[in-house]
């Protein structure tokens, strides 16, 4: 599991930018808090090098998916969360995990990552409130 703002980041796919060359499909972990975008751990050195040969070469796209044969299910099988899951059920999942780390924090008399999970709270509440809300 990965974590950014105390959150567990997701599993997803996407497309980053590498100079001027587009590289899609690649697995990534996303922050449901503050929206901070990573390549997985076990595929970071496989983007590097595709990213840069693709570069090199002047290719302006290249799918992430065509050169590296990683199992999806594998890559993300330490996730917590799927972006492609049910939007509120992620969110749920959030909360539920940072109501666990804050009793970590108030038994550790953790002041500062109280704070920090508190406000994770907050936008992760506000978060469910407008999904709750939505037809």
């Amino acid at each position: 599991m990965s974590f950014c703002c105390g959150a567990s980041m997701m599993g997803t796919k996407g497309t980053l930018k590498h100079y001027r060359t587009q590289v899609h499909n690649v697995p990534l972990l996303l922050c449901p808090v503050c929206h901070r975008v990573e390549v997985h751990h076990r595929v970071e050195n496989e983007y590097e090098i595709l990213a840069e040969y693709a570069h090199g070469d002047g290719a302006s796209q290249v799918d992430f998916q065509d050169y590296v044969m990683e199992d999806e299910d594998a890559i993300f099988e330490n996730v917590v969360n799927r972006e492609s899951e049910d939007p509120l059920t992620v969110v749920q999942s959030q909360i539920d995990i940072s109501l666990d780390l804050l009793a970590v924090a108030k038994w550790m008399q953790d002041e500062k990552w109280q704070g920090e999970l508190k406000r994770r709270l907050a936008v992760m509440s506000q978060r469910r409130l407008r999904l709750q809300k939505q037809p």
